[in-house]
């Protein structure tokens, strides 16, 4: 961990150093900017005053040409420097995130979903998050991928190809680091990129129309006719007579246009920067390779119509206008590029977002090399050596193994309050969810089935609802009874995690509920793990010919102090420490 945190120090001084020099020439080239501007307006004074004009139009367009260029080569050593200094920033958070600090990295919070089957409980989303402690993504498609690797299991054979992925990007550092700076590039906003799905969804209103396409033809030359016989002979006032037919056209068509400008116009440097991104694509090894072959060069047509098209923001846009349709012929731009690229998008879309899911699953396995891919295979057994939580730092976190049949089988935990109970649920809960992004876990090894996870953990009062916590809790059983009972022989089996169920009742009542509903999972098939206090539901294991197996974790007081190993063992507690806790909370016990 040591070597990693100093290799992301070193590259980030590195990075910093050459943004700090490119930041040097910079500034030179403002100098040189100006003195060459400056020189340059003094010949042109010189050249018009002194020169035949033919000479002076020479030199003219020399100096402007040469203007123009030196002007692009500055710019381009500023986004280099931007580029440089980005790349710093990505290491300078990567340090910092393995030393437990991810709080630079988006946490997700649009995705949570209080009804998922499991995110609010195995905090996927939010503040101290999976999602934050994984996400390296830097686009709004990228964020909902990741997002919908963490949500849903994937199939065998995705999960196969997602590993062989990661692998290969995992040894990419350059260039999943340079795919973050080039997508830090610009303020994604998902709307935005809504607007433009529906633009797409919308039929042509220029370019399939021929009337029109012979209008974008006729009346500019008809407007460029007017201004040469108005240059020549005709007063003004007549000439403008050769501006109304298009003045008409563009009344008859502003709402179009108008429209078709508000749901394109927001993407114009989204898409600049997508372009951007899939050129970088482009050169992924091909086992990490997506489908994206002419989409750099497409999405870069698609801004550099769009940015014409906000031209129209421009006040000379209304002579623009006037003589040339110009808002028609880039509608009619736009048009054409979707008739031929707009079913494409989409898969573009798809393919980005996968990639860039990807490299924050490679980042995973990069910045956690003692982590381990799991094995997913057939068998209704999950087995696990070493396994921890991966949001815990490795100098405080506990691992533990753990083996289970994931059908028909229930583990009971035992503890005391703060023994680690429902911190080994929630790691094994996470654990399963990244195996079933395709992603590393924290483990020495895991093997296991794909299963669809269940849990009830945290159950709040719904005012909205006017429901108790009780009654909350009730409806999150329900549906985990529903999942277990109607689930079909295609589908995932149901492995659920259950800490203190039907906590919000009295102690008879919530004895009698918990045996009848462990009875029923299990005779619906239902596998998993429920943690309690209760431990009288111990005395099942006799009754269940295997079906019940009961596990603890222990706690340990010494001179009156409390001492946890958090390590899962064989038995039912014999430990308790409620008295000891209240003791030192000042009630006089």
């Amino acid at each position: 961990m040591h070597d990693l945190t100093d290799l992301y120090r070193d590259r980030q001084r590195q990075f910093a150093t050459s943004a700090a020099h490119l930041e040097r020439s910079y500034n030179r080239g403002s100098l040189l900017r100006l003195a060459f501007f400056l020189l340059g307006a003094g010949l042109l004074i010189f050249a018009w005053t002194e020169w035949a004009w033919w000479y002076a139009a020479i030199l003219s367009f020399g100096l402007l040409l040469a203007f123009a260029l030196f002007v692009g080569y500055h710019e381009r050593i500023a986004a280099r420097r931007r580029h440089q200094e980005r790349l710093a920033e990505v290491n300078r958070r990567e340090a910092e995130a393995l030393a437990g600090d991810w709080s630079a990295f988006p946490d997700g919070k649009e995705f949570q979903d209080a009804e998922h089957p499991y995110a609010l409980d195995l905090d996927l989303f939010g503040p101290h998050s999976l999602f934050q402690f994984l996400n390296r993504t830097s686009t709004s498609v990228g964020r909902a991928r990741l997002a919908a690797f963490l949500s849903a299991p994937a199939s065998p054979a995705q999960l196969a190809d997602r590993q062989r992925a990661i692998a290969t990007l995992s040894d990419e550092i350059d260039w999943r680091q340079n795919f973050q700076a080039i997508g830090w590039q610009t303020d994604d906003d998902p709307h935005h990129l809504d607007s433009l799905r529906q633009w797409l969804a919308r039929p042509p209103f220029v370019a399939g129309r021929a009337a029109m396409n012979l209008a974008l033809v006729g009346l500019p030359l008809l407007g460029l006719a007017g201004l040469i016989l108005w240059i020549i002979v005709l007063p003004w006032y007549a000439a403008l007579l050769f501006y109304v037919p298009a003045i008409l056209l563009l009344r008859q068509t502003l709402d179009e246009v108008n429209r078709t400008h508000r749901e394109t116009s927001r993407a114009e440097d989204i898409l600049h920067t997508y372009g951007r991104l899939f050129v970088h694509l482009e050169e992924l090894p091909p086992a990490a390779r997506q489908p994206v072959n002419g989409a750099s060069q497409a999405i870069g047509r698609l801004s550099y119509i769009i940015g014409q098209l906000n031209v129209r923001y421009n006040f000379f846009a209304v002579f623009l206008n006037l003589l040339g349709l110009w808002d028609l012929q880039w509608v009619r731009q736009l048009e054409k590029w979707k008739l031929r690229h707009g079913h494409e998008m989409e898969g573009w879309f798809a393919a980005l977002a996968e990639a860039e899911a990807l490299q924050s699953l490679a980042t995973l396995n990069f910045n956690q090399p003692e982590w381990a891919f799991p094995e997913i295979w057939e068998k209704p057994l999950l087995e696990a050596r070493q396994l921890g939580h991966p949001l815990i730092l490795p100098q405080q976190r506990v691992d533990n193994d753990f083996s289970s049949t994931t059908a028909g089988h229930l583990k009971l935990v035992t503890g005391s309050n703060m023994a680690g109970k429902s911190t080994f649920l929630r790691t094994l809960g996470i654990n399963v969810v990244l195996a079933l992004s395709g992603s590393v876990v924290c483990a020495e090894a895991l093997r296991l089935p794909v299963l669809a996870i269940y849990t009830s953990m945290r159950t709040q009062d719904a005012l909205h609802e006017s429901a108790s916590s009780f009654y909350a809790e009730l409806k999150r059983l329900k549906m985990i009874i529903e999942a277990v009972e109607t689930r079909t022989a295609s589908e995932p089996v149901v492995f659920f995690l259950l800490d203190e169920i039907l906590k919000g009742t009295n102690s008879r009542d919530r004895h009698a509920g918990a045996k009848a509903l462990i009875w029923q999972l299990l005779r619906s098939g239902g596998a998993g793990i429920i943690a309690t206090h209760d431990i009288e539901l111990g005395q099942l294991e006799a009754e269940a010919q295997g079906a019940i197996e009961n596990w603890c974790m222990e706690v340990e007081i010494v001179d009156g102090r409390l001492q946890f190993d958090y390590c899962l063992r064989r038995g039912v507690t014999e430990s308790f420490n409620a008295t000891v806790l209240m003791q030192q909370m000042g009630i006089r016990v």
